[in-house]
Order: C-alpha cells, then structure tokens, then sequence
C-alpha cells in the first residue's frame, strides 16, 4: 500500500489561470443556455458530472481521459446506459444506480472512452428528478452529448491559446 512515486509538482500561475479561464467559459456557456436559452422549456442542459468533466478538459489537458473521444462518448455512452438501467430496475433503485455505474464503466472501457464523469452522467439518469426521467432516451443527447460538446468547443478555444498548453492529444 506504499506509493511508488512521489507527488508531482505544481503547476505554474499560468497554467492554474488558463485552467481557470476554460472551467470558467465552459460551464458558462453551458449554464447560459441552460438557464436563459432553455428556461421554460422541458430541457436542460446542466448536469452534475459537468463540473468534473471541467477539471479534466481545462485543468489535465494531457490525460488520455481529458480527449474528446473520452468526454463526449464517455457521456453518451453512460447516458444511455443510465437511462436504461432506471427503466430496467427503476422501482428497485439501488440495483438500477449500481447497474448503470458498473456497466457504464464496462461499456466506457470496451469503447476506448473512459472518462470518470461518464459514471456520475449515468447515475444522474437514474437518481434524477421527474424532468430528467421524463426525457427517457433524449437525456445522452441532451443534456449530456450537447453540454460536453459545448465545453469542447471551449476547450479547443481556450487551451490553444497559450502556446504552453496543446489540446487535444488525440481525436480517436
């Protein structure tokens, strides 16, 4: 149970600002369409597992799990399995939360788009309120397909700015 390694260093002033700038921009624009493009309507943009899928798009732009390959089809993937897994086992909750988790975390690994997030987006499908339930199969395009290509669009922006910092590492 002992480390192998030791902690890495801390990042520059300048790579913690650029960070910043992208999580700040990309949860925006997906919050402004979310509370006044969509206000009143059935759908919604915002999810939970938006928030640490930003840390790793704008803050750990060189992990394979950061790649857009990962962010959006680790969300697509989870949502659909989330959305079927509350179908499946919805009165049973706790065997429809743990299905959709376990499995989505299979299907990430067997479609090369593991992406952590990807697990809380599948569990959101099952533990979500009556408008997220109500979106049945709708719900892995939007909100979770669309959110995490409009933090994409951001992320290719924002962290091609400084020539310190490449994304992305990969596409496919």
């Amino acid at each position: 149970m002992r480390g192998v390694t030791s902690t890495p260093p801390r990042v520059s002033i300048a790579e913690m600002i650029w960070s910043w700038i992208g999580a700040f921009l990309g949860i925006s624009a997906v919050a402004y369409l979310n509370y006044v493009v969509l206000d009143g309507s059935d759908l919604g943009l915002m999810l939970g597992s938006f928030g640490a899928s930003a840390i790793l798009i704008y803050g750990a732009i060189k992990s394979p799990l950061a790649q857009p390959r990962n962010l959006i089809g680790g969300h697509i993937v989870s949502g659909f399995v989330g959305v079927a897994s509350y179908q499946l086992f919805g009165p049973c909750m706790w065997a429809a939360a743990a299905t959709a988790v376990a499995t989505a975390l299979a299907l990430m690994h067997i479609t090369k788009t593991l992406h952590p997030p990807g697990g809380a987006t599948a569990l959101i499908a099952v533990i979500g309120g009556e408008k997220v339930h109500s979106l049945g199969f709708l719900y892995p395009i939007i909100p979770a397909g669309l959110g995490a290509l409009i933090m994409l669009a951001v992320a290719l922006l924002v962290n091609n700015i400084p020539k310190t910092r490449k994304y992305p590492e990969f596409w496919i």
